[in-house]
C-alpha cells in the first residue's frame, strides 16, 4: 500500500467537483442538439442533476463528526437518498421509453463519475491529519 493513502484527511469543503460534474451535463447539450437525440432526455438528466446538488447543499451544511451523530446519520441519509431517488426516476423511465430514459443515464452517469473521481483527487490531494 502507498504511504499515507490510510491516512485520515479532513472532508474537503470545496464545490469543484460539482462544478465539474455540472459542466459535463452542460457540456452534454449541444451533443444532444448536434446528434439531433431527443433534448427532453437531456432535460431530465439535467433536472435530476440539479435536483441532485440542491440535497447535497442542503445536507452540506450539516456537521459531521463524532460530536453531532445525529447530523452525521442525516448527512448520510441525505447522500443515500440522493443516489436512490435518481436511480429510481430513471429506471422508472427508461423502462416506459428507453429512447428517453438511456441517454439521460448515460449523462447523468458520466457527470457523477466525473464529480466522484475529481472528488477523489481533491480529497487525496489534500494534507492527511497527523
Amino acid at each position: 500500500m502507498i504511504p499515507g493513502v490510510l491516512e485520515p484527511r479532513p472532508a474537503p469543503r470545496s464545490h469543484t467537483p460539482a462544478l465539474i460534474g455540472t459542466a459535463v451535463v452542460v457540456a452534454a447539450a449541444p451533443v444532444f442538439a448536434l446528434a439531433h437525440w431527443r433534448l427532453a432526455a437531456w432535460g431530465l438528466a439535467a433536472g435530476l442533476w440539479v435536483g441532485g446538488q440542491l440535497i447535497v447543499l442542503v445536507v452540506r451544511q450539516l456537521p459531521l463528526g463524532m460530536g453531532s451523530l445525529a447530523a452525521s446519520g442525516a448527512v448520510a441519509f441525505g447522500r443515500m437518498f440522493r443516489a436512490v431517488a435518481v436511480m429510481g426516476v430513471l429506471i422508472a423511465v427508461t423502462v416506459s421509453d428507453s429512447h428517453l430514459g438511456l441517454p439521460a443515464v448515460a449523462v447523468y452517469v458520466l457527470a457523477y463519475t466525473v464529480e466522484f473521481c475529481s472528488s477523489l483527487v481533491t480529497y487525496f490531494g489534500g494534507e492527511a491529519r497527523t
